[in-house]
């Protein structure tokens, strides 16, 4: 059931430095495109908080401020002794809540496409282009 590893985790959950967003955001943002895309499947190991530190070159105690908001959302589990799991149950959330925090992050999309000079078709141009690279319909 285990996905196999193509390539490190470096590559599938790339975090900048540089970036204004904490590392910590970072992480799990690039967990939950890959939960997205499908390349972490229901039931599929995540890499353990000490493996993932090792890679990315960062403190474990981040690694697992990324994995506390991701079980804490839904969509990863902890099995004691046996390590963290795409979770098997989709997160549980109130149609209001799901449009609250899709339109939240819609607006701070929006936000920035406008101030970087994106005009409207170019911006849902970049969504259809990121939900197609996701491979959802």
């Amino acid at each position: 059931m285990a996905t196999v590893k193509t390539e490190p985790w470096t590559a599938r959950i790339p975090v900048q430095p540089a970036d204004p967003r904490p590392i910590w955001s970072q992480i799990e943002e690039g967990m939950r495109r890959l939960l997205a895309s499908g390349s972490l499947a229901v039931g599929d190991p995540a890499p353990s908080v000490r493996e993932l530190a090792t890679e990315l070159r960062i403190n474990p105690a981040t690694v697992s401020r990324a994995y506390q908001a991701l079980v804490g959302a839904g969509l990863l589990e902890v099995r004691r002794g046996e390590g963290t799991f795409v979770s098997a149950a989709p997160p549980s959330i109130r149609k209001s809540e799901q449009s609250r925090l899709i339109r939240h992050a819609a607006m701070t999309y929006t936000s920035f496409a406008i101030t970087h000079g994106a005009d409207r078709k170019t911006a849902r141009e970049a969504v259809d282009s990121a939900w197609d690279e996701l491979g959802k319909e």
